[in-house]
């Protein structure tokens, strides 16, 4: 494992996705942190993206809708090091038409290890976590020996990583 150093409080990148009888549950939830959510950047995919603008009066980065490749940018997005924290209120009754979407982009952010919450519950304990804007040292898994045996290339992951937790931390304190 490596570690990508997050210093002193600063905002982050949350993506806010939501499957259709999510969306108003996902509303109700941001409007309660409205003010915790001001201090961070937001993203989301196009329609929640829209809703969430007009609920909360805050400025969201809209992607694309779900199901016409929303999910997959956020997805690239968490690939490349832009998305701190995931919060997708999908809706497990329903089956959905890019339900292949949906799962890549829960496995890249597990892949990262981006927090994501996908219920109330967890966006809960999320949002009022003090790691949420707080020095933070996310420890990302190290793919090189994997990619090795597959004869890929090594060049996965943002460069700018420390290999170790300790390197990590102390480029935390650094900072």
């Amino acid at each position: 494992m490596s570690g990508t150093s997050v210093g002193p409080p600063r905002a982050r990148n949350i993506a806010l996705v939501a499957h259709d009888h999510k969306k108003r549950d996902l509303l109700e939830w941001a409007r309660f942190n409205r003010e915790l959510l001001a201090g961070h950047q937001l993203y989301a995919t196009g329609t929640t993206g829209q809703l969430l603008e007009r609920e909360l009066g805050l400025e969201v980065c809209k992607f694309h809708s779900g199901p016409l490749g929303g999910d997959q940018q956020i997805g690239a997005r968490i690939a490349e090091g832009g998305i701190d924290c995931l919060i997708f209120f999908w809706d497990p009754l329903e089956p959905q038409p890019h339900d292949p979407d949906v799962k890549a982009l829960l496995r890249i952010a597990v892949v990262w290890n981006v927090p994501v919450a996908c219920n109330l519950a967890s966006a809960d304990f999320i949002i009022s976590s003090p790691l949420l804007s707080g020095c933070y040292v996310r420890l990302l898994p190290d793919y090189g020996p994997r990619l090795a045996d597959a004869q890929l290339p090594t060049d996965a992951g943002p460069a700018d990583m420390p290999n170790t937790r300790a390197e990590a931390a102390s480029a935390a304190v650094a900072a």
